[in-house]
């Protein structure tokens, strides 16, 4: 049982003390500020604003990543899809679905779903049918070479982070993941089911292609956030050392 906690522990070191590469950090700043240089879908919410947010490329590293129209990125709305959808502190989501979009896929490793308090997935692509708005124009992250289950990497607080594009926004909104994403990025606030952090200055970056995908080698089965995020290290860190953009080296805590 010692040994198992030790374990734990060290995880958790790794997973929240990971040092941001200097290339992310100008990648971060050079892009924060003013709009997306090349936005390919309409605009979508994020909950603070109406039609503020939109999918961005970047075409240096065919990275995707959320991009708020004026200054700024992403928020952390919670999404508690999946195994244990309102237990803990997923206790209040209103929204949670009891399976995530890619449950099929996920149980060729050996579990039954994702499961929101473990898994750090990123929820991207927005279904957008007629009713919702906008004319029901969708966004389909497959479309650009974004494979389910893929790494996605996250900049937030200061800190970088991996999760896997884990499930499908059934409408407008955007910047949702997993409460283990909210809790790890966002230790002393107090993230829940309907709670989540409303400034935009959290980047989630996902990679198209084959290499993206952790497949078995990602920790499915893990006991913890930490065991699950440290076991995407290897592809994310391969993925995000492709980010080449300029600027300061300057990571902003605070709203954009």
């Amino acid at each position: 049982m010692r040994a198992s906690t030790s374990f734990t522990i060290l995880l958790t070191g790794i997973a929240t003390a990971r040092e941001i590469p200097e290339n992310v950090k100008r990648f971060y700043d050079s892009h924060i500020n003013g709009e997306c240089p090349k936005p390919i879908s309409i605009r979508y919410d994020s909950g603070q604003g109406k039609s503020d947010t939109v999918y961005c490329k970047d075409d240096a590293s065919g990275g995707v990543y959320l991009k708020d129209t004026g200054n700024g990125y992403a928020d952390v709305d919670i999404d508690c899809d999946g195994l244990n959808a309102g237990e803990g502190d997923c206790f209040n989501d209103q929204t949670g679905q009891s399976q995530t979009a890619f449950k099929d896929s996920v149980q060729e490793f050996d579990i039954e779903d994702l499961d929101s308090h473990i898994h750090t997935y990123v929820v991207l692509g927005n279904d957008n049918s007629a009713d919702e708005g906008d004319g029901g124009e969708s966004f389909d992250p497959q479309s650009v070479g974004i494979k389910p289950l893929s790494v996605v990497a996250i900049v937030c607080n200061d800190k970088l982070l991996y999760g896997v594009w884990g499930d499908v926004n059934g409408g407008t909104l955007t910047g949702e993941s997993s409460l283990s994403v909210g809790k790890l990025c966002f230790p002393d606030e107090e993230i829940t089911g309907d709670s989540g952090h409303g400034d935009h200055d959290v980047l989630y970056i996902a990679f198209p292609g084959d290499e993206a995908v952790p497949g078995a080698a990602a920790a499915w089965s893990a006991g913890s956030p930490e065991e699950f995020e440290a076991s995407l290290a290897g592809v994310g860190d391969a993925l995000v050392a492709k980010l080449v953009s300029g600027g300061n080296s300057r990571i902003m805590k605070g709203k954009a």
